[in-house]
């Protein structure tokens, strides 16, 4: 990862760790780490420290936006490796372990993924190590970089539009169109409807190989009442997709 990758880092680094503990909304969403807002569209985007790149990934899984329980981890984890005398880099990398699909969304993400033998193909006995001891193998990021709010409340890619409203459009192709293609055709996983278009969108515009894209992947929050319904309907074509993706079939 170059350093114009985490120059914003170095901008905020200072101030996330002069916070006070606990962390209290109000000392996250101020105007200290505001990047940008459309008042019009009632839009607020906020920095977090997720700018790692892992380059070298096979698999990367795509949500929508972070939140802001992810954004609390993400700040709690440069805080908690604070003394461990780390590279920004190091950091940020702890903060990608740490932070990404954190909480009940992670346990649904994984059962999904082993059940469709996803780390089998890897070699891996549960895709719940590509959170841990095989974290080099996965990228973990979001559609949208920073946290992104709606109203106040954590945006979920449905109102408003999110490929029909600049700002958002902006940040999609200033920094989610150069980081995934800086992976290399890594097998993507969108998760959800409103992610999968973003990701199309990127593919019919050329920033992506088609071929590398796992669509009909449900979004694994608990919100998503959906989603075991979603997944049982895409299942056999998501299996199918592996197999031509890695070109064999997943080991017994």
């Amino acid at each position: 990862m170059s350093i114009a990758d985490y120059s914003k880092f170095q901008t905020y680094k200072n101030l996330i760790q002069s916070l006070p503990v606990p962390f209290i909304d109000e000392a996250l969403i101020n105007d200290q780490f505001l990047l940008e807002k459309d008042e019009k569209k009632k839009l607020e985007i906020y920095y977090a420290p997720f700018e790692y790149v892992n380059e070298h990934a096979k698999v990367v899984i795509v949500g929508i936006t972070p939140g802001l329980h992810q954004m609390k981890k993400s700040y709690s984890t440069v805080l908690n490796v604070m003394d461990q005398q780390l590279s920004d880099e190091e950091v940020l990398h702890e903060v990608k372990k740490n932070s990404s699909f954190e909480g009940p969304m992670r346990k649904n993400l994984i059962q999904m993924l082993d059940e469709l033998g996803l780390n089998d193909y890897l070699g891996l006995s549960s895709s719940s190590e590509l959170f841990e001891t095989a974290s080099h193998m996965v990228q973990t990021m979001s559609v949208l970089p920073y946290p992104v709010f709606y109203n106040g409340k954590n945006y979920n890619g449905s109102i408003p539009n999110i490929l029909k409203t600049e700002v958002l459009q902006r940040h999609i192709l200033d920094y989610t169109a150069g980081e995934l293609n800086k992976l290399n055709d890594a097998l993507i996983i969108p998760l959800g409807v409103n992610v999968s278009k973003v990701i199309m969108y990127l593919a019919d515009h050329g920033y992506l190989n088609k071929e590398s894209i796992l669509n009909g992947f449900p979004h694994p929050s608990g919100g998503n009442g959906h989603r075991h319904k979603q997944f049982a309907a895409n299942k056999e074509d998501m299996q199918r997709k592996l197999q031509d993706y890695f070109g064999v079939q997943a080991p017994l």
